[in-house]
C-alpha cells in the first residue's frame, strides 16, 4: 500500500510583518517556542522576565532580542502581535488575559491555564476582546511521529479511531524550581503533563467535549517534595462515543537516556498505530516511529523530517487573517479543561506522611 504525505511547511511571512515578544521565561519550552514562530517567518523584537539570569540566557540563544524594561513595555508597543509565554504556570492565564486586553494575541506553554477560574477568565476574554489564547501543546504539535500518524488517520488508514491511549513518563532530573513541587503554581501532574494526552485524545479522535469517568494522582515515592505527584492517570469518555487513557509519571529510569519514552496507541476500526516518541528502546531506530497495522500488513516510517512543525505558521496566520486553522479556540480551551476536571476530581492513592 502506498502513503502519501503532506509537503513540508514553509515560511508564512516576511521579516518584519509578524513581530512577536516573549514575556515569562520560567520554562525552557519558551526556547522552542520561539524559534518555531522564527522559522515560520515570525520576528523576535522584545523578551522581558523579572530574573536577569533567565533573560540573560534566552539573549544568548536569540541575541537579535531587545530587552524591555517591563511587561507594559511590551503589550504598550504597537507592533507587537503576538506574547509567547512560558511563565510560572499559575500565572500563564492572567498574563494572557492582559495580553489580550493590550489588543495583542497569546501563546502560552502548556499548562496555560491551572483552575476553573482562570479557564472561564480566558474565555470570556477572547470573545470580549476578539484575542486569541494560543496554547502549546507541543507532544502533538512538535512531535513528527504524532504529525504523521494524523495525516495517516485523515487518509483512512486505520479506519474511525475509537480510543486513544497515551502515555507521559517523564525524568525528574536535578535542578527544577520551587514552583515545580508547588501544586497551586503547577497545577497538579494531570493538568500538566496529562494537558498534552487530552488534547491528543480531542484531535486524533475528533471530539469537541468528554467526561471524566475516573482519575488518580499520587506521591508514591518523593516524600521530600510532597507537593509532587509522582504519577497521574484518568479514562476519559469523549462526546462522540469514543474513549480516552492517560498515564503521567515522573518514574524514567536512569537506563534511558531520553527524558522520557512517550508513546501514543491510536485503535481504529481499520488498524491501529502506536507511536514511539522520542525513543524505540533497545534499537537503532531513534525516535518519531510510527508503526501502522491496518488490513494489507504492517508497516513502519521513521517520520523524522517529514512533516516539519506546521502549527507555527498556521498559528502566525491566524493571528493575521482572523482564522482558526493551527487550532480552534474551543479545542485548546476544551483540552484544558478537561486536565483540570481530572485534576479537580482523581483520588489521592497516596502521598507522604503529614509532617514530612
Amino acid at each position: 500500500m502506498s502513503f502519501t504525505f503532506d509537503p513540508l511547511p514553509q515560511p508564512v511571512v516576511g521579516p518584519g510583518e509578524f513581530v512577536f515578544a516573549a514575556v515569562g521565561l520560567d520554562h525552557p519550552h519558551i526556547d522552542g517556542m520561539t524559534q518555531g514562530l522564527l522559522d515560520a517567518g515570525g520576528t523576535l523584537a522584545l523578551v522581558h522576565d523579572p530574573d536577569p539570569a533567565k533573560v540573560a540566557a534566552f539573549t544568548a540563544r536569540f541575541p537579535q532580542v531587545r530587552v524591555a524594561d517591563s511587561e507594559g513595555q511590551v503589550l504598550e508597543d504597537p507592533r507587537i502581535r503576538l506574547v509567547a509565554s512560558a511563565a510560572v504556570a499559575a500565572d500563564r492565564a492572567p498574563l494572557g488575559v492582559r495580553v489580550l486586553e493590550a489588543g495583542k494575541d497569546f501563546f502560552a506553554d502548556k499548562p496555560a491555564i491551572t483552575t476553573l477560574d482562570q479557564l472561564e477568565a480566558a474565555r470570556e476574554a477572547t470573545v470580549r476582546t476578539g484575542g486569541i489564547f494560543a496554547v502549546y501543546y507541543g507532544e502533538r504539535l512538535t512531535s513528527e511521529s504524532a504529525l504523521l500518524a494524523g495525516q495517516l488517520i485523515d487518509r483512512g488508514a486505520i479506519g474511525r479511531v475509537l480510543q486513544v491511549a497515551a502515555f507521559g513518563p517523564h525524568r525528574l532530573g536535578t535542578g527544577r524550581p520551587e514552583w515545580f513541587f508547588d501544586p497551586e503554581s503547577y497545577g497538579g501532574i494531570l493538568c500538566d503533563i496529562g494537558s498534552h494526552n487530552f488534547e491528543q485524545m480531542l484531535h486524533f479522535t475528533g471530539a469537541t467535549d468528554g467526561e471524566i469517568v475516573s482519575a488518580t494522582v499520587a506521591n508514591y515515592a518523593h516524600a521530600e517534595t510532597p507537593g509532587l505527584q509522582d504519577f497521574g492517570d484518568a479514562h476519559v469518555v469523549l462526546d462522540n462515543g469514543t474513549t480516552g487513557y492517560v498515564r503521567v509519571d515522573w518514574f524514567t529510569p536512569a537506563g534511558i537516556d531520553v527524558f522520557g519514552d512517550g508513546r501514543t496507541i491510536i485503535l481504529g476500526t481499520e488498524g491501529y498505530i502506536e507511536l514511539r516518541k522520542y525513543i524505540d528502546i533497545a534499537t537503532g531506530n531513534g525516535g518519531n516511529q510510527v508503526l501502522l497495522v491496518d488490513q494489507d500488513g504492517q508497516h513502519r516510517f521513521d517520520a523524522t523530517g517529514m512533516t516539519g512543525y506546521p502549527y507555527f505558521g498556521r498559528l502566525i496566520r491566524d493571528c493575521l487573517d482572523r482564522t482558526e486553522i493551527a487550532m480552534t479556540q474551543a479545542h485548546a480551551f476544551k483540552a484544558a479543561e478537561l486536565s483540570i476536571r481530572a485534576q479537580v476530581s482523581a483520588r489521592v492513592l497516596a502521598q507522604p506522611p503529614a509532617g514530612l
